[in-house]
């Protein structure tokens, strides 16, 4: 049995101002206006995309090397994360949390890939936000926009 999907927002909503996609929780914007109407498995279609996207965002830029450790820390650091993610996604919450006061990523079990050596976790968070939307526009741009007509 699923657990249910709560909503990803986080308060930072664009749409508003008049973006397809969300800067903040990366949904389009239809799926935050008729988010309350939608059915668990809806919902669920849309988290397990977002999930996708964020987990390759991540990838790109911090590999895990000690799940374990990465998992004791977050416990530890008392980080607010879903466990039944992916790991990948942990680890974002964990850089939205306290990127700023991580001096060594190895006590967390992590490992900068090679585009993310030498890099401040501040920029990495950056640049993980950064292409966890760009992947979410691209979609939504590919598969989305050519079938929405706007009045």
């Amino acid at each position: 049995m699923y657990k249910k999907v709560r909503t990803p927002c986080i308060g930072v909503c664009s749409t508003g101002i008049g973006d397809d996609v969300c800067r903040g929780c990366k949904r389009f914007a239809h799926e935050v206006i008729d988010w309350n109407a939608y059915s668990e498995e809806q919902r669920r279609v849309i988290a397990e995309r977002r999930e996708s996207y964020l987990v390759n965002a991540v990838r790109s830029q911090l590999e895990i090397v000690d799940r374990a450790l990465l998992l004791r820390q977050l416990h530890h650091q008392q980080i607010r994360f879903d466990e039944t993610q992916n790991p990948y996604c942990w680890i974002f919450e964990l850089l939205r949390a306290g990127a700023s006061q991580i001096v060594n990523v190895k006590a967390f079990g992590l490992r900068p890939t090679v585009l993310a050596r030498g890099v401040p976790l501040v920029e990495i968070r950056r640049r993980i936000d950064e292409d966890f939307y760009a992947l979410s526009v691209a979609y939504y741009q590919r598969y989305v926009a050519p079938g929405v007509t706007k009045s």
